[in-house]
């Protein structure tokens, strides 16, 4: 399911920031990035019933590469998905609210910061 029409899509980011932004929100550049791929994830785990689900952001390198301090990455659409082991990730099904909701705070968390960031910039 993705999260259309969020503050966080098509944002434009120096890397080192964003990497600060997204730790402050609790999320977690995934492994599969390279140096022009980015993805960050939320892992929800429920020990009731054994589910996992992924909350992530995905960035696009758009200056230089991603690791390099003068790096720029375009965000993209936040996405969840549900983890089935050992088929992988569906993202087309019905989420439970208390997930929806907890993606929708960690979208509000990162919009905060973006928005005082880019806040901040223009009264520098």
């Amino acid at each position: 399911m993705r999260f259309e029409e969020t503050k966080i899509e098509s944002v434009e980011i120096s890397f080192p920031i964003l990497e600060h932004v997204m730790k402050m929100a609790g999320m977690i550049r995934g492994g599969a990035w390279d140096y022009r791929h980015v993805t960050y994830d939320f892992k929800f785990e429920f020990a009731h019933d054994g589910s996992v689900y992924y909350f992530r952001i995905p960035g696009t390198a758009i200056q230089n590469r991603i690791e390099e301090r003068d790096c720029v990455v375009k965000l993209g659409t936040p996405y969840v998905g549900r983890h089935y082991y050992p088929h992988g990730i569906e993202y087309n099904e019905i989420f439970p609210e208390n997930v929806l909701e907890k993606c929708k705070d960690r979208i509000h968390i990162i919009e905060e910061a973006l928005t005082e960031l880019q806040s901040n910039a223009t009264h520098s």
